[in-house]
């Protein structure tokens, strides 16, 4: 009886490779990046991986769904403001106080009746969990469910970026255009201790493994095919009895989920969340990072957010006016002529030197004989 391969299956990492790929994250995260950086680098490295959070939705958004989501930014500063709020309310009943301090200066003495809820933890936990994912959920059936897409919703979603941080500045309860920042706990951690600045750093670190488990088995799974297939063929897919509209709002849900789980982890990290974390340029960032690294791969999104970011940070430094100009370079240069990515460059490269050895008469086959799949 003879075995059916999938060619598909080939090439797959099977599980063994991939635990130890985990494994070898996991010693880099936990292990060696602690014991090699300072506390204020292993703080700028917890921020990058809250970006490479976001980075991994919209990997599976736009690399395996084909949404140009221009709009994450909306998702992260929904868990970031969330997260905030609490915090704020935190230090203000440390203080002895009624209301945040910044609502003292600008006069305000009663908190507002939409802070109230965060006063919980178990509340703000929740909500930051299941706000952004909800409001995904309605925006893509409102969207996908009318055929909204391509450039269209692209345009659609970044407007809502520019609209959310537009109605943030006009907040004064909120903290307007400076945002909330000048955090002291977090869930009655002092975050002046450098050990609980750590914490937060293995925090966010074991959180980005998860999200990047969970999209794996997002991705080989019969949805993962399905998500592709819509991709590329949408209406073959509707053709088969499936609503290519379903199919997307699941990856878009599942993208806002990831963003405003980054966006939360982001606040105590860096100290603060302002309008300008959130808007347009923000969102066009994230999207840079994912480009670069590779949309349609699994490690290409983070590892380009993370490096972006560090570029940013460090050209930054250096050529202040400058970083713009090269960061729109870059992503020009990458769509263009690169629209695989960094990771997609590496599987050329391999496809290229297995077909070199295949071509070799000199080398015997040591792969199964495939068989069309059943």
């Amino acid at each position: 009886m003879s075995t059916t391969f999938h060619p598909r299956d080939l090439t797959r990492p099977g599980p063994v490779r991939t635990a130890a790929g985990f494994a070898l994250a996991a010693t880099i995260l936990f292990a060696l990046a602690p014991a090699v950086l300072s506390d204020f680098r292993l703080g700028l490295l917890g921020k990058f991986l809250c970006f490479a959070i976001v980075a991994v939705g919209i990997g599976l958004a736009w690399g395996r769904g084909g949404m140009l989501t221009l709009g994450q930014g909306v998702f992260f500063g929904l868990g970031a403001y969330m997260m905030a709020m609490h915090l704020k309310i935190a230090d203000a009943e440390l203080r002895g106080d009624t209301v945040p301090d910044f609502m003292q200066i600008a006069g305000i003495r009663e908190l507002p009746g939409y802070w109230a809820p965060f006063a919980s933890p178990i509340v703000t936990i929740l909500a930051i969990a299941l706000l952004p994912a909800l409001v995904a959920l309605l925006l893509g059936l409102g969207v996908f469910k009318r055929r909204v897409k391509g450039a269209y919703f692209a345009i659609l979603s970044q407007a809502l970026a520019a609209a959310f941080a537009i109605l943030l500045i006009g907040q004064q309860s909120t903290g307007g255009s400076n945002g909330l920042n000048r955090f002291r706990s977090f869930f009655g951690f002092d975050l002046a201790d450098p050990a609980n600045r750590r914490m937060l750093f293995f925090i966010v670190a074991a959180i980005l493994l998860l999200v990047v488990a969970a999209t794996r088995q997002l991705m080989q799974s019969r949805y993962g095919e399905l998500l592709v297939a819509v991709r590329d063929q949408e209406e073959r897919v509707r053709f088969l009895g499936y609503d290519p509209a379903n199919i997307k709002v699941v990856a878009y849900t599942v993208a806002a989920f990831f963003a405003g789980i980054a966006g939360a982890m982001f606040v105590p990290i860096v100290g603060i969340i302002s309008p300008a974390d959130i808007g347009i340029v923000p969102s066009i960032a994230f999207l840079i990072g994912v480009a670069i690294g590779g949309r349609t791969t699994l490690l290409g999104p983070v590892l380009g957010a993370i490096g972006v970011a560090w570029a940013q940070t460090t050209l930054s430094e250096s050529f202040p006016s400058a970083w713009t100009y090269a960061q729109a370079l870059l992503f020009i240069v990458v769509i263009g002529f690169f629209p695989a990515g960094i990771a997609g460059l590496a599987k050329l490269r391999r496809r290229r030197t297995k077909a070199d050895s295949t071509d070799d008469p000199t080398t015997s086959p040591s792969e199964p004989e495939l068989e069309p799949a059943r």
